[in-house]
């Protein structure tokens, strides 16, 4: 989950090993939500890309029980290029997270501050300190310490690579 171009799909692209330019090139935002089932590690692992168009995030904070019934993990991705829209994707999760625990519902959480692309930190407003102070520490105050979380730092950028053939 998360918001619309936050990067939920290139993520879900990457799992499935489709990672070829012209994946990513085409895509479309999530209508609703996707359904992809994969093979990882002997277990079939269903995966939910959630649109995050507001129209979809009300739908589902609507009925966040139909959408987090039987949920093992959440993965819930922030654009970490999209300053202007740190507050809303804040307020997004905690919503998640005030209804998952008002149902007593313990799901473990994973974080992606997405689009952490090579070399991003040397950029002032993209530095350890100020992703600290804006997102890091407002997901520490956001999620109550008994849920069980943790943040990434995620990209899918690929750097040129030279092999001798």
């Amino acid at each position: 989950m998360g918001l619309d171009n936050s990067g939920k799909t290139s993520i879900v692209l990457s799992l499935q090993k489709k990672t070829n330019l012209l994946s990513y090139y085409s895509l479309k935002p999530t209508h609703g939500v996707d359904i992809i089932n994969l093979q990882i590690q002997g277990k079939t692992i269903s995966l939910w890309d959630c649109g995050g168009q507001e129209k979809y995030r009300k739908m589902y904070l609507n009925d966040l029980e139909k959408y987090t019934f039987g949920v093992d993990k959440l993965i819930f991705v922030i654009d970490v290029q999209d300053i202007e829209r740190y507050r809303l994707a804040l307020k997004y999760l905690s919503n998640i997270i005030n209804y998952l625990s008002s149902q007593n519902r313990k799901v473990k959480i994973s974080i992606f501050l997405h689009k952490f692309d090579p070399n991003l930190e040397t950029i002032e407003n993209f530095s350890f300190n100020k992703i600290k102070a804006e997102l890091i520490d407002e997901i520490h105050k956001i999620i109550p310490s008994n849920f069980e979380f943790d943040i990434f730092k995620t990209t899918i950028f690929t750097v040129f690579q030279k092999i001798l053939i």
